[in-house]
């Protein structure tokens, strides 16, 4: 048993061959049906994702199975040869355990500690699961590359600290009130980011969502999403009056909100603190509104601030990631190079219980007239005689050791295992 990754990645690929070589509906059950009827391949698990595409599976041999696959995924996508080999890469063993441990961990993602990895890879398990084309090998491996990303997010803080604009957006926001599902929240104008900064504010508790967009009709539409209230533009100064949270991102080529304008809407506010986040470039929002008193105004820069700081934070944490996944490969280890042993375990008791039988059997039949009560005396100590001198060999071939195959090539040697028997 051998344990195969090959794959490639937003790493080692652009996105125009990483589409080409993806797995998507049909295609993804035929593949993953087909690379296990390749030679040499016993198991198949297929992960295919937008920044990635790998191909976990238990080989007999590394080097012949990856030449099958490669081949195989050169003729399945219709892509040349040479192009798929330049922008793959390929783990066996140890060093394929320790890739997928750090994927499930999202420590080999695009964004360190994007929790959308690990959903992918139980799917993925899932799916295999589902056509039968996993085994012993790869459903131990996968679950425990699952266990150890679960342990990877309790035990860190990888997936904490927003490295999206959007989500820093947010983040902001709820360190500002507390309180969000007290706060009403306005969508200024329909931009991207600021929508999915929008999504965000609504997970983190928001109730009341007001849009306001040039096109009024857009306005209906995401406000409908976002089961809130669109208003016309031409009210936004009206809306704001009662507004606590803006993000902003019209598009528009000059100011929307000046500080004149701000401080008019203050007044009637009564200096109750609003928070605005301008996100549109060129901005929107006057800078100068920063300089009044209960107003917190963030532009992209300054998320962009906050973005690289947590992406600091977040790779400090996995440096502490990479230590527990040291952990656990030390225990999968074990486990995987007991299944060495296991045949040769297996074929020892085999001999011995044969030769049993065969030595029971001609002492039946040299001594006819022994009653039942001796015959089931003589068949346990013959028992209890070849369970101790399998038990040393049995409990060496299951400790973990550097010389693991030259030991069980010695005791297949000394037991007469696999036609070596003189």
């Amino acid at each position: 048993m051998k344990i195969l990754v090959i794959g490639l990645n937003h790493k080692t690929a652009d996105v125009e061959v990483r589409e080409k070589i993806a797995f998507n509906g049909q295609k993804l059950e035929e593949g993953l049906l087909r690379i296990r009827e390749l030679p040499g391949v016993d198991e198949a698990v297929i992960l295919s994702t937008c920044n990635r595409v790998e191909i976990y599976s238990d080989v007999k041999d590394p080097e012949q199975a990856s030449d099958s696959i490669i081949s195989f995924l050169s003729d399945f996508h219709g892509i040349d040869k040479g192009v798929i080999k330049n922008a793959l890469y390929t783990f066996s063993d140890n060093d394929a355990v320790i890739h997928l441990f750090r994927v499930a961990s999202s420590l080999d993602s695009m964004v360190v500690g994007e929790p959308q990895i690990l959903g992918q890879i139980k799917d993925a398990f899932e799916f295999a699961l589902q056509k039968k084309t996993t085994g012993i090998l790869l459903n131990r491996l996968m679950k425990k590359a699952i266990s150890v990303a679960k342990r990877v997010r309790t035990e860190t803080r990888i997936a904490e600290n927003a490295v999206s604009i959007s989500f820093a957006a947010a983040e902001l926001a709820r360190k500002i009130f507390t309180d969000l599902w007290e706060m009403s929240f306005m969508l200024l104008g329909a931009g991207e980011m600021a929508e999915l900064a929008a999504k965000h504010m609504m997970s983190f508790g928001i109730k009341e969502v007001i849009v306001v967009n040039r096109t009024y009709e857009r306005g209906c539409e995401l406000a409908k999403e976002f089961d809130g209230r669109a208003a016309r533009f031409e009210d936004l100064m009206k809306e704001m009056v009662h507004t606590d949270i803006i993000i902003c991102s019209t598009g528009a080529s000059s100011y929307v909100l000046k500080k004149d304008d701000m401080i008019r809407i203050m007044k009637e506010r009564k200096q109750k603190p609003v928070f605005i986040i301008d996100i549109s470039v060129p901005r929107n929002i006057d800078p100068e509104i920063n300089d009044l008193d209960n107003v917190y105004l963030y532009d992209i820069d300054d998320l962009h601030g906050v973005v690289d700081a947590n992406i600091l934070e977040r790779k400090k944490e996995a440096e502490k990631a990479d230590l527990i996944i040291q952990e656990e490969i030390e225990g999968f280890k074990k486990w995987l190079n007991s299944l060495d042993s296991v045949p040769t375990i297996v074929a020892i008791r085999e001999k011995a219980e044969a030769i049993k039988r065969d030595e029971l059997e001609r002492l039946t039949n040299r001594f006819p007239d022994l009653g039942e009560k001796e015959r089931k005396a003589i068949e346990y100590m013959a028992s209890a005689i070849v369970n101790k001198l399998i038990h040393p060999p049995t409990i060496a071939l299951k400790e973990d050791s550097e010389d693991k195959e030259i030991l069980i090539a010695t005791i297949k040697k000394l037991y007469g295992i696999n036609g070596d028997e003189e």
